[in-house]
Order: structure tokens, then C-alpha cells, then sequence
């Protein structure tokens, strides 16, 4: 199991907010009919905040794409990024992995929170599939139409949960970790892998054995290495993070907009 470089990296990363709508975009988003909430429920003596997004102007069902946040929590980045997928005619649903909507304040906090699901995968399985249980509670959630997406640490656990979960449509990483010790129990779920080319957190031997492994599974999957992106490459803070951490990392735009391209496209052929 490879882990180290990857949480040697996010040691230092921290939450880039975008909760703080100012009214003007409140209002487009309002107008738009782009309904958000939070959604609180226990999972094992233990409360979780996650977030919903979706269109309120059709009670109409609608195919759902979960997202795994990033390793320091609920952000409003993540949070955004379901806006923009109920923008696209989804029910999207932002997991809170850590419970009460927690966000890491201190990198060694994201670390001691966010080991225990690569070491003890079963974790976070119990963790997504507690959020998944609150579709249920949403007629404009079509539960037998799921999909799961997630970033960086979010990618690693959406490859995790098609590994797991055969009636997943499909998952999509960005900029994720490949191999993670979880063996696939199923070859029912394609997956859409968004990688950074230069991206020196993903090793080519990694890539190499994820393949392998995949091939030897018979999935079905997409490889798409984006040219010169390096890790993090959606993240728009993330090049004045590796500036101030000397990381390699850094945001990249074509290789953002292309890779929202890519997974839209996804989307429509496993919902379709």
C-alpha cells in the first residue's frame, strides 16, 4: 500500500473555502432554481452534516452523483463543485466524512482523521453508504441512478467505493491516489480517471500496477493523463500553495476545464 507521498503532500494543504456566497451570486444561483441544504444524520452514536445540491424547479428524479471531499473536509469548495454538478441536471450529494461537517484546521488533524479509511477501508464504506441512505429521504434523488466523484483523497475512496459497490454506475477521480490495497469485488462499475501528467505524487509505476490490476479485473475504465498538469491541478488555490510550501503542485485551467468535460461526458453515458 502506497501512502506515504500522498499524505506527505497533504500534510500541508489546507481548506480553500468558497462558502461565503456574496449575494449576487446567491441570487443567480436562486434564479437558476438551484436548491442547497445541509442534511444531518448518526451513523453509529455519531452525527454527519453532508450537503445537497439540486434543480427545486422539477420534483422530477434525477440521476445522483455523491462527491468525496478533499482530505480536510466539507469545504465549500466541494461544496461548489455540487452546485455546479445540480447546474448540470444531477442530484449532487457532498459527503461529510469526518461528522458535524467538520473542516481540518491544522494539517497534522487531516492526517490523524483521514488515515483510518486507507488503513481500515471498511470505514469508509460505512461512511458513504450512511450518506447514500439519505437519498431515500429525496423524491428528486433517482436511488437506482448513482455515480460518485471525488478529489485527491476523494478520488482514492471514489475508486475504493466502484471496487465495493457493484450498482454504482460509475466513479471519477481527480488527481487521485490509484492503489490503495482494495482489491475490486466487482468489474460492474467504469471508471473515469483524471490524472495530471506531471504529476509527480502519482509515480508511473504506480499507473502501471492500477492498470494492471484493472485489466487483470477485467473493469472498464478511462485513463486520461491531461499534458503538463501537475497534482491538484482543479484546485485554483492550490498553485499559490505550492509557491508557499515549495510543492509540486498546481492549478491548471485547460487541464480543469477538459477534465469537467471529460466527466460530464462520463455522466451522460452511464446514465443514459
Amino acid at each position: 500500500m502506497k501512502l506515504i507521498p500522498y499524505f506527505t503532500l497533504f500534510l500541508f494543504l489546507v481548506s480553500l473555502s468558497c462558502s461565503d456566497k456574496s449575494n449576487a451570486a446567491t441570487a443567480a444561483k436562486e434564479k437558476k432554481g438551484i436548491k442547497t441544504e445541509e442534511i444531518t444524520y448518526n451513523i453509529d452514536g455519531k452525527n454527519y452534516r453532508s450537503f445537497v445540491a439540486f434543480n427545486s424547479s422539477s420534483a422530477e428524479a434525477r440521476p445522483v452523483v455523491m462527491v468525496i471531499p478533499e482530505w480536510w473536509g466539507l469545504t465549500g469548495y466541494v461544496k461548489e463543485r455540487a452546485e455546479q454538478l445540480a447546474g448540470l441536471g444531477y442530484f449532487a450529494l457532498a459527503v461529510d466524512y469526518y461528522g458535524d461537517g467538520k473542516v481540518v484546521e491544522t494539517p497534522e488533524e487531516a492526517a490523524t482523521l483521514s488515515e483510518q479509511f486507507y488503513k481500515i477501508p471498511v470505514n469508509a464504506k460505512l461512511i458513504f453508504d450512511g450518506a447514500r441512505a439519505q437519498l431515500l429521504k429525496y423524491p428528486e434523488a433517482d436511488y437506482g441512478k448513482i455515480a460518485v466523484i471525488g478529489y485527491c483523497f476523494g478520488g482514492s475512496q471514489a475508486l475504493n467505493m466502484a471496487r465495493q459497490e457493484s450498482d454504482l454506475k460509475g466513479a471519477v477521480s481527480f488527481h487521485g491516489n490509484l492503489m490503495t490495497g482494495v482489491k475490486p469485488r466487482n468489474n460492474r462499475v467504469p471508471m473515469l480517471i483524471c490524472n495530471g501528467e506531471a504529476d509527480s505524487y502519482v509515480s508511473a509505476e504506480e499507473i502501471a500496477a492500477f492498470k494492471k490490476e484493472m485489466d487483470s479485473a477485467k473493469v472498464k475504465y478511462t485513463f486520461i493523463n491531461y499534458p503538463n498538469a501537475l497534482h491538484s491541478f482543479t484546485n485554483p488555490g492550490s498553485t499559490a500553495l505550492g509557491r508557499k510550501f515549495n510543492m509540486k503542485i498546481a492549478y491548471n485551467k485547460t487541464a480543469d476545464e477538459r477534465s469537467w468535460s471529460d466527466m460530464s461526458a462520463f455522466l451522460k453515458e452511464i446514465f443514459r
